[in-house]
């Protein structure tokens, strides 16, 4: 069952000035929301009436319900959103429908950043999840084992609930973010090239270089 996010509980609790940091904690959401890196631009909606970031909106954007995502031909969606750098995801949230526009689940696929419905039949999701009618953000804790090394996550919303169209809200991810680590491979490169120059500096003394080799 997901677990959902009822506003306007905590912030009420804590409204002493000595409390400053609970405001801004309570602003930015869960510490762990991965907003900040998600590669929003580049962030893709297939079968939908507009662009697929107008769903990965800020924390305090997520009960905005005027900028929503819909299908477009049917009720059919996929939502692929990169990362970037390499996350290991923890949950997923959602706020979608109302009512019969609610998609009666959501499928999860990783590492898949061309996938499309042509692929959809022939690849089983990691993991997925019922979707309930339900006006909140709701989160779906997901198995981190099976997204310890994700660069992009893709959504299935294969139907609504009745409704001609799906209708997403809002759409975010929680986890841990690390750069992607290129440096390893550039220290490799210059650790080469300077073993050769080491070699070429010990070849002027023959006998030290064949031993060497």
């Amino acid at each position: 069952m997901p677990h959902h996010h009822h506003d306007g509980h905590c912030s009420h609790e804590s409204q002493d000035h000595d409390h400053d940091h609970s405001h801004s904690s309570n602003d930015l959401g869960p510490s762990d929301n991965l907003f900040p890196h998600i590669d929003r631009a580049n962030v893709i909606a297939l079968n939908a009436t507009g662009e697929g970031s107008v769903v990965i909106k800020p924390w305090d954007q997520r009960n905005n319900e005027e900028v929503f995502l819909e299908s477009d031909a049917d009720d059919q969606l996929i939502l692929r959103i990169p990362f970037t750098g390499s996350v290991r995801l923890r949950a997923l949230l959602l706020k979608a429908g109302p009512g019969d526009q609610t998609p009666t689940k959501v499928a999860l696929f990783a590492n898949e950043p061309s996938m499309d419905f042509n692929d959809i039949s022939d690849k089983a999701p990691v993991q997925e999840f019922n979707v309930p009618q339900d006006r909140n953000v709701a989160e779906y804790a997901v198995k981190t084992a099976k997204f310890s090394n994700v660069s992009s996550l893709t959504l299935f919303f294969p139907a609504s609930q009745g409704a001609d169209a799906t209708r997403i809200y809002y759409v975010g991810v929680l986890g841990h973010w690390t750069e992607r680590k290129r440096d390893p491979v550039i220290t490799v490169y210059e650790a080469q090239a300077n073993l050769a120059d080491h070699e070429k500096i010990q070849g002027t003394d023959g006998n030290f270089s064949t031993t060497q080799s």
